[in-house]
């Protein structure tokens, strides 16, 4: 299941410079994540991005949890 969502992000220089993106689109990871940092519903974002599924949701969390994971932690 972990790779099947993984697969849901694409990260291609010639789209958004390089930057993750939830696959066939240009919304990236980081967007998604600010909105659910905002508070916003998985349902509002469904509803703002009818292109998107829940599993994009999911998947942009768990790309980032994987990225996060592999961050040196810095004290601040």
């Amino acid at each position: 299941m972990k790779q099947k969502l993984l697969n849901r992000i694409e990260i291609n220089p010639k789209i958004m410079f390089g930057k993750p993106v939830i696959k066939g689109t240009r919304l990236t990871v980081g967007i998604i994540l600010e909105k659910l940092a905002y508070g916003e519903t998985e349902d509002e974002i469904l509803k703002e991005y009818p292109f998107l599924k829940k599993d994009d949701i999911k998947a942009a969390l768990l790309y980032a949890a994987k990225t996060v994971s592999l961050e040196e932690t810095v004290q601040i």
